[in-house]
């Protein structure tokens, strides 16, 4: 069993972890190119994943292709989402225009949102490095910026959450959902929204809004926490402990709301700490101390009832 934080790069201080090798011969999970001009043609249901390995570095991932993997399983089969309104990102496509670069992690982001509409449901899922750097705009109650990092991060830079709510969250019209899952460090409030279960107002007063839609982010963890991948759950493949458990209680307890959502992630998330799978050694205990207690966080642009609310993508 392996565990490898996902933040601080924290895998390779460990010890250094088998990545699994990209098969040359692995279907593309897109099923065709992506243009921001062709609205017309793309159905309601629209989604982003992006799962970022960095396999050419030194701060590689193993669990986030399995989870770009599941989360597609899961749009498809359990919320009706059409192969064709799914860009995947990940260092496994052959075509560059699909590999998680800054660039095109941006412009997928432009292309889900683009010209929506009432009745739209969107979804960004991001698996990957996320990290925190100082905000010298005085918008973040922590003083901090969170990010994620793309594949060509040590280049072209992070993206951080003020870069992510402009592109996906103020763009939203009256009667557009957006939800967005998270599985990274530091990513509670990664989209920068206003309502979560604290008040996250900036304190600048900047404005961080849709244009009357809705977005709600589930994040894998509080802004000063890691996320963690494992092998507990499979034994013998790697997967992000918030993605894995998301999509086990979706399948098995449908029609869940928010709340009771979150409260069986921790619940499951506890269970499997108990049994010393996300902690594994006393290194591990002295060296992350109470980071790798990851706690699930739900985040909004609008104020509602989270036992009433269904979760619904």
């Amino acid at each position: 069993m392996q565990i490898c934080p996902r933040g601080n790069f924290g895998c390779n201080i460990m010890k250094k972890i088998r990545n699994d090798e990209i098969s040359p011969n692995k279907r593309s999970l897109n099923t065709k190119p992506f243009s921001l001009s062709s609205s017309s043609s793309r159905p309601s249901r629209r989604a982003v994943l992006c799962g970022v390995s960095y396999n050419k570095g030194k701060f590689r991932l193993k669990g986030t292709i399995n989870d770009v993997r599941n989360m597609r399983d899961l749009l498809i089969n359990s919320f009706r989402f059409q192969e064709e309104g799914i860009i995947v990102l990940t260092e496994e496509e052959k075509d560059e225009m699909y590999s998680p670069t800054k660039k095109n992690i941006q412009k997928a982001l432009e292309w889900l949102v683009n010209d929506c509409r009432k009745g739209d449901s969107l979804v960004f899922y991001f698996s990957g490095h996320g990290l925190r750097q100082p905000d010298f705009n005085n918008d973040e109650t922590d003083g901090f910026d969170e990010t994620i990092c793309p594949v060509d991060f040590l280049k072209e830079g992070m993206i951080i959450d003020n870069d992510i709510n402009s592109i996906i969250v103020k763009p939203l019209k009256e009667g557009v959902t957006l939800h967005a899952i998270v599985d990274a460090c530091h990513s509670g409030t990664i989209l920068d929204l206003e309502m979560t279960w604290e008040d996250n107002r900036p304190p600048s007063g900047a404005r961080k809004a849709t244009d009357g839609g809705l977005a709600i982010c589930l994040s894998a963890c509080q802004d000063n926490q890691l996320a963690s991948d494992t092998s507990a759950f499979t034994g013998n493949t790697m997967n992000g402990v918030m993605t894995y458990v998301l999509a086990e209680i979706v399948n098995k307890h449908p029609g869940l709301s928010y709340g009771d959502l979150l409260d069986l992630i921790y619940e499951r998330i506890e269970e499997v700490k108990k049994n010393d799978c996300l902690i594994n050694t006393n290194f591990l205990r002295r060296f992350f101390k109470d980071k790798l207690s990851q706690k699930p966080t739900l985040s909004s642009s609008g104020r509602f009832e989270v036992y009433k609310k269904h979760f619904i993508l």
